[in-house]
């Protein structure tokens, strides 16, 4: 899972340390979709955009770490968008 988004990141990431250091970045697919202050806003967009569907968020230049939310995976929890498609 997410191994298309980890491998644009991996081949674009030392462009980005360069134009967004410290940022976030949500990934999907092969389309960086934005870059972020915060993680929550990150997840915040992502979740939104995306819904259930898996995206990839990374600090800039951070090893990776894999967070989960099982709560929206499973349907638990809600996102409204206000973003339209």
């Amino acid at each position: 899972m997410l191994e298309t988004e980890r491998q644009y990141y991996a081949e674009n990431v030392e462009d980005w340390k360069r134009q967004f250091p410290d940022k976030f970045v949500v990934i999907k697919g092969k389309e960086l979709v934005g870059t972020f202050a915060s993680m929550g806003e990150a997840l915040s967009t992502g979740a939104a955009r995306f819904g259930l569907d898996s995206f990839l968020v990374r600090l800039v230049g951070e090893t990776e770490k894999e967070v989960s939310i099982p709560a929206l995976t499973l349907g638990l929890l809600g996102c409204q968008s206000s973003i339209s498609k």
